[in-house]
């Protein structure tokens, strides 16, 4: 592939912040977009050749045949474009991100990604563009850079698989995005210095993402990879049938603090008559490998209060933090019905421009 960049790119990271920052709170102005929930993806067009890479560098483009179709079809000849891979599910007026589509289309078998990429096809949002034909523009300010993008894509037609994300130079509608998008599955907001070129792994952008807590019951813990100590804690909701779940877990632990949760919670470790340790195995996943997924059954008296920021379905979306242990807190009050969902918002309406 001959393009005016070196290869590979490594993407430009973000930094978390509280809240959304003032336009001018930078010497250039800030620029604000919807975070998306998806695979971070670096596509590269020379031509017919089409390589979709990650932001680890490793190709994603055998897993989306659809969306190599669809750059051939809308991208310029010749452009290193960086974007989010997502998939929507739900009924049309309700749709929202949907990782767990996502992730399953990541699979080693050529015939289950063909099917997959008919029956969950996955879209390209476009938001910053680092190449285009002979010229290399990754020196260039952002703002330069934005008006190239959609100098490129704003002619794209209706009901297609590629997208410009939104844009604003308004805090105002950045934090109304932030409250109103949340609902279609998106993560928050990204905030990008108008002034500032493409700088390839750094964390310039800023990023402001949606953060909650709730009260879970611990329901067991697996041994750390080290063989010392506790490396997670397996965490659940009661039903409202007063049925406990399975809903994430936490691993953050200092070596010290692995240690002492082994003592700690070794009066709430489950045995049988014969008084072995009982074990349970929560399910095996794409992302599993050879891990061991087995561990220790604790009976679920103790309450762990989570700082955490989506559900996907009835789980925590990604790792949650420790705050604090709730000892005034009974086990059954770990509800389902605590958590707070943001309101449902179409998908449609954010891509939408």
């Amino acid at each position: 592939m001959d393009l005016p960049i070196a290869l590979p790119v490594t993407p430009m990271l973000a930094k978390a912040v509280d809240g959304v920052p003032a336009h001018d709170s930078v010497a250039g102005g800030l620029s604000y977009e919807p975070k998306w929930d998806g695979f971070r993806c670096i596509v590269l067009r020379d031509g017919d050749e089409v390589q979709l890479a990650s932001r680890g560098s490793k190709p994603l483009t055998r897993y989306f045949p659809e969306l190599v179709d669809a750059v051939r079809e809308h991208l310029p000849q010749r452009c290193a474009i960086d974007a989010e891979i997502v998939v929507r599910a739900g009924r049309p007026g309700a749709e929202r991100l949907d990782w767990e589509s996502l992730s399953q289309r990541i699979h080693p078998a050529d015939s289950r990604v063909q099917r997959l990429s008919r029956e969950t096809p996955a879209e390209l949002v476009c938001f910053d563009i680092l190449a285009l034909g002979c010229d290399d523009l990754t020196a260039l300010p952002f703002g330069a850079r934005r008006q190239r993008l959609e100098s490129v894509l704003t002619t794209l037609p209706a009901n297609t698989s590629v997208h410009l994300t939104r844009s604003t130079i308004d805090a105002a509608t950045a934090r109304d995005w932030f409250d109103r998008f949340e609902g279609a599955g998106l993560d928050g907001v990204v905030a990008k210095d108008l002034a500032a070129p493409y700088q390839q792994g750094k964390r310039v952008m800023l990023k402001i993402k949606h953060a909650r807590t709730a009260e879970a019951v611990v329901l067991g813990y697996r041994i750390h990879k080290s063989g010392n100590g506790v490396g997670s804690l397996l965490l659940g909701l009661y039903d409202e049938n007063g049925n406990v779940y399975n809903v994430g877990g936490i691993s953050a632990f200092t070596d010290a603090r692995r240690l002492e949760l082994i003592d700690e919670l070794a009066p709430l470790v489950v045995t049988d008559e014969q008084g072995d340790v009982v074990k349970g195995s929560t399910d095996r996943s794409r992302f599993s490998g050879n891990k061991d997924m087995t561990f220790v059954r604790l009976r679920p008296e103790r309450v762990v209060e989570v700082k955490f920021d989506q559900m996907e379905g009835p789980r925590f979306r990604h790792s949650v933090t420790f705050l604090r242990w709730r000892p005034d807190r009974d086990p059954s009050s770990c509800t389902a019905a605590q958590v707070d969902r943001p309101k449902g918002y179409d998908l449609e309406d954010v891509l939408e421009r």
